[in-house]
């Protein structure tokens, strides 16, 4: 691992389960920094904008600030202004992003040119779809910033944007782009931003698929965390196999020769290659 130089880091089920650190991550993440090594915190969180999630990590102890943050409302900014210059755009989310949309031109009423799809909740009723569904019908674009099927919370898991996605597609005949991940353009993104060949990168996440798979498909080596979505069944049944397996975030540095590790509770640290 002495090639390593960036590290990407999800954010859900990672450092934190609804906006509380996990054990030992606040820790894990001082070493990383200790060691010199470049950090950019990579989420799908569509329900706050950069700045607040700085501003939330921060107040939990991580040491980071909004420019080491990427999100998928951003990328989505920057596909609609290089490929849908002044385009209508409906946006169907939970949560409050504009601020990381700038240049988009989002509207209430009337017929659009692309139905923007952001993170799942109260918004995504039968009404909010139907007229997604209706606006799809009539020749509008469909993006969405992600496609997961559902996230972790206190409370257990909760169905995400994938499960609406899916169905709005096969009922209108279309296909979404995807700007967040698992799109490889979200990753050269991430990389760009740190200067990190994808041979020099890491990605760490809980998502065994748009976390861990997507990244090691663009050359990133990729570390599967058994915190947050994370079931036994998802990974045995994924696509591919991560490169490391932990425990927890909180042994990463150990992985890395960063320092001692605070562990997970675990007392493994180790790297386990597979299932």
């Amino acid at each position: 691992m002495e090639r390593i130089r960036a590290v990407l880091i999800d954010i859900d089920g990672v450092l934190t389960v609804s906006w509380k650190a996990l054990p030992g991550t606040v820790g894990a993440m001082e070493q990383l920094r200790a060691a010199g090594l470049r950090i950019a915190l990579v989420t799908n969180n569509t329900s706050r904008t950069r700045a607040s999630i700085a501003t939330r990590l921060a107040d939990l102890g991580f040491p980071v600030d909004a420019a080491d943050i990427l999100t998928a409302p951003a990328a989505t900014a920057a596909y609609l202004r290089e490929n849908f210059p002044g385009a209508r755009c409906l946006l169907l989310n939970s949560g409050d992003v504009r601020g990381d949309l700038p240049g988009v031109t989002l509207v209430d009423e009337g017929d659009v040119d692309v139905v923007v799809l952001g993170g799942a909740g109260p918004e995504f009723g039968y009404e909010a779809l139907n007229r997604a569904f209706r606006q799809l019908q009539r020749g509008a674009r469909l993006v969405s910033m992600h496609r997961n099927l559902y996230w972790r919370t206190e409370g257990g898991l909760d169905l995400d944007t994938g499960a609406f996605l899916e169905g709005l597609e096969k009922a209108s005949r279309t296909e979404a782009e995807v700007t967040g991940k698992p799109a490889p353009a979200f990753f050269a993104s991430a990389l760009a931003h740190l200067d990190a060949d994808a041979s020099e990168a890491l990605m760490v996440g809980d998502d065994i698929e748009s976390d861990v798979l997507a990244a090691q498909r663009s050359g990133v080596t990729g570390v599967l965390v058994r915190t947050g979505k994370y079931l036994p069944e998802t990974h045995r049944a994924a696509s591919g196999t991560p490169d490391h397996v932990l425990d927890s975030f909180a042994d990463l540095p150990a992985l890395l020769g960063a320092g001692s590790g605070s562990g997970s509770g675990s007392g493994s640290g180790r790297s386990r290659p597979g299932m």
